[in-house]
């Protein structure tokens, strides 16, 4: 990986496309802005808007989150004896690498073809309290219909990283409807217990068939609206859950469809965790509210510096580390 420098901070866009799909992008965040989908002729991801939007981009919509996706408990880890103190932006925790994390500052293009995009970032030592000076590259590159996300990484340090991609995915054609006509279904039947803050306690559970098993397509209404025998009583209820995804030989994570619009995506990573977040706490201005879109974040476990027996985040001075996410779509 060859580093460069970044000469300015302008927010700018770029763009890959054929036949079967067109994907926008913002430099701010290395961010998705749009994935359109040629023979539906519908943008399937929610965005900002004006590309301006993207340097206030507080709700990570279409962004890479970094340098840690997902939340660190009290803000803070050790390496060995050494005691790291992070930017806290989750009262008093972090999330996706602090106040200034990498969805909110301005990455390089550093190459593109018709059907490639390369954004780079240079994160230096202690950049939000994490060690190493770190260098990432973020590919977006279509293949038929395939959208590849990939994430190459390197420290001069021991240092814990975690990346991922915040799309809001929504199949509708209107992008105002919200998400409960979508059906998904997770290569899962594990989560992880979280704490009143969702920081992970530790304790790996099983999915329960009412609320978190997604083993074959279920409604997202069906999921997200809890029973109750009076029907006018039934209470809406959003999920922020990282599923534990099984090993299969093609990496298949789940998939998300719409009947309405019969469109269906998969998903495949080499990443152990599925963060599935339903939007409950979205609201922009007057154009993206709660439920409108649905986050499939392919990443490690959130607090995994903190939980030693979680797949372990840390990596190795000076070797180049790689990981993918997969989409297809029909």
């Amino acid at each position: 990986m060859k580093a460069y420098n970044l000469k300015n901070n302008k927010v700018l866009t770029s763009e890959i496309q054929n036949k079967y799909l067109r994907i926008k992008t913002v430099n701010y965040g290395s961010s998705l802005y749009e994935v359109y989908h040629k023979s539906k002729k519908i943008n399937l991801i929610l965005n900002l808007g004006s590309k301006s939007n993207y340097k206030f981009n507080k709700f990570y919509v279409g962004a890479t989150c970094g340098r840690y996706a997902g939340r660190i408990e009290n803000s803070k880890f050790y390496i060995g004896k050494k005691k790291f103190v992070l930017n806290k932006n989750n009262g008093t925790n972090t999330l996706h690498g602090g106040s200034k994390g990498f969805a909110t500052v301005p990455w390089k293009k550093i190459k593109k073809t018709k059907d490639k995009i390369v954004y780079q970032i240079k994160s230096k030592d202690l950049d939000q309290g994490f060690p190493g000076n770190l260098l990432v590259n973020c590919t977006y590159q279509l293949n038929k219909k395939y959208l590849l996300i990939k994430y190459e990484y390197r420290s001069d340090r021991y240092t814990h990283v975690n990346l991922t991609n915040h799309s809001y995915w929504n199949l509708s054609k209107n992008k105002k409807d919200k998400i409960f006509d979508h059906h998904l279904v997770l290569n899962s039947k594990k989560y992880l217990e979280t704490n009143k803050y969702l920081i992970p306690t530790g304790k790996i559970k099983n999915v329960d068939k009412k609320r978190y098993d997604f083993s074959i397509f279920e409604s997202l209404k069906k999921k997200l609206f809890r029973s109750a025998k009076n029907k006018k009583k039934e209470k809406l209820s959003g999920l922020d859950t990282t599923y534990i995804i099984k090993k299969s030989f093609n990496n298949y994570v789940g998939s998300l469809k719409n009947n309405n619009t019969n469109i269906q995506i998969d998903f495949f990573s080499n990443l152990p965790g599925l963060q599935v977040y339903t939007a409950q706490h979205l609201k922009y201005k007057k154009k993206l509210n709660p439920y409108q879109g649905i986050c499939l974040e392919n990443q490690y476990y959130p607090d995994t510096p903190n939980k030693k027996k979680f797949p372990s985040t840390l990596i190795k001075p000076n070797k180049l580390y790689k990981c993918y996410i997969k989409i297809k779509f029909n």
